[in-house]
């Protein structure tokens, strides 16, 4: 058995094609306010982090046709993307979930957005669901 690796869900992410429209929704339906709002190139997609208690729901969109967030709405549409989980250590837990036979998309860790470091599980040994590990305050934000 895998230790316990999981400190508590860092973001629920739900991809939108209208980021702009999302965000007016999530303020008028909701009372929500953005958190964090950035452009992360590498993975062609902006997000909006809105706060809620000690996570986020993270509102992610498309910035060109070839990103992962582009072919999930084209395939499925808007809706639930995937869940983060924060972690202490991401490099610790990735080798800690690839001992334990989990396929991995990321084989090590890579920087995300607000200063993390991040590594996604791959849905197929998940239950169907895209996992993403969360280090918090990994590496200078930038």
């Amino acid at each position: 058995m895998t230790e316990r690796l999981l400190v508590e869900i860092d973001h629920v992410a739900i991809a939108v094609k209208d980021l702009d429209a999302a965000i007016e929704w999530y303020a008028l339906a909701l009372g929500a306010e953005v958190a964090h709002r950035e452009r992360v190139e590498h993975d062609g997609v902006e997000e909006v982090l809105v706060k809620v208690a000690e996570s986020y729901v993270q509102l992610v969109s498309p910035t060109r046709e070839d990103s992962p967030v582009a072919k999930f709405l084209a395939t499925r549409g808007e809706g639930l993307h995937h869940i983060a989980y924060r972690v202490a250590d991401c490099a610790e837990a990735l080798e800690a979930v690839k001992r334990a036979g989990v396929r991995v998309i990321d084989e090590a860790p890579r920087p995300g957005s607000r200063g993390t470091m991040i590594a996604f599980l791959h849905p197929k040994s998940s239950f169907g669901t895209l996992v993403e590990l969360v280090q918090e305050g990994a590496r200078s934000p930038g």
